[in-house]
């Protein structure tokens, strides 16, 4: 596997045909492309990975496996790349898809919460005020969680409008990422939500130290 992702990873081309004859979890992940532009960018590129149409499938099973059986009446993707996912997941589900935006984009009646992204700029989050009912069960989903502190703004703005991520006694609804690093947001979202990701343990620590 190891071999594998260093040679997908210098590739400069994409392959979009290849499929490996064994298909583990996570084998995918060797399709993302590492940054080549600097601090200023995230330090690995996942769309790659979209652009692979086995690459996108697995993906988005292996999120899902975990939710088996489980209510969810709606999923939740987060601007931006978490619109990619997202989407990919209600449709597999058969349900619907709720935009969770960058404030300024909605016309319509939104509610708003600040948050620091992992860069540690300031943002604010929004999404339409009409869309989660009490009780609904979501499933929130993004590309990545780093910091965890745009997920956290997620999750509070579903359950301030009453709908569950997650509550004692019920079968939980809750988050998935390709990746959640190990941090100490990340870690306060795995401790109070039910989690999915894609990261094989043993490559966990390497994902958490950016390598």
């Amino acid at each position: 596997f190891h071999a594998q992702c260093s040679q997908r990873l210098q590739s400069p081309r994409m392959d979009l045909c290849h499929v490996p004859a064994t298909r583990e979890k996570g084998w995918y992940l060797a399709l993302m492309a590492p940054n080549v532009k600097g601090p200023n960018y995230a330090w690995l590129d996942p769309s790659r990975l979209y652009c692979h149409p086995q690459g996108l499938q697995d993906c988005v099973a292996d999120l899902l496996q975990p939710f088996q059986g489980d209510a969810i009446d709606m999923v939740a993707g987060i601007d931006a790349m978490g619109f990619i996912l997202g989407a990919a997941a209600a449709a597999t589900l058969r349900k619907g898809f709720l935009a969770i935006r960058k404030a300024g984009h909605l016309c319509v009646q939104t509610v708003a919460q600040p948050y620091t992204d992992y860069s540690g700029r300031e943002k604010v989050m929004e999404v339409r005020s009409d869309a989660i009912s009490p009780g609904l069960h979501i499933l929130l989903v993004d590309q990545w969680v780093e910091t965890g502190g745009t997920m956290r703004a997620a999750i509070e703005l579903v359950e301030r409008l009453g709908g569950v991520v997650a509550a004692p006694l019920r079968v939980p609804t809750g988050v998935a990422a390709i990746c959640m690093e190990s941090s100490e947001g990340g870690k306060w979202i795995q401790e109070r939500y039910k989690c999915s990701h894609c990261v094989p343990p043993r490559l966990q620590p390497r994902f958490d130290q950016h390598q």
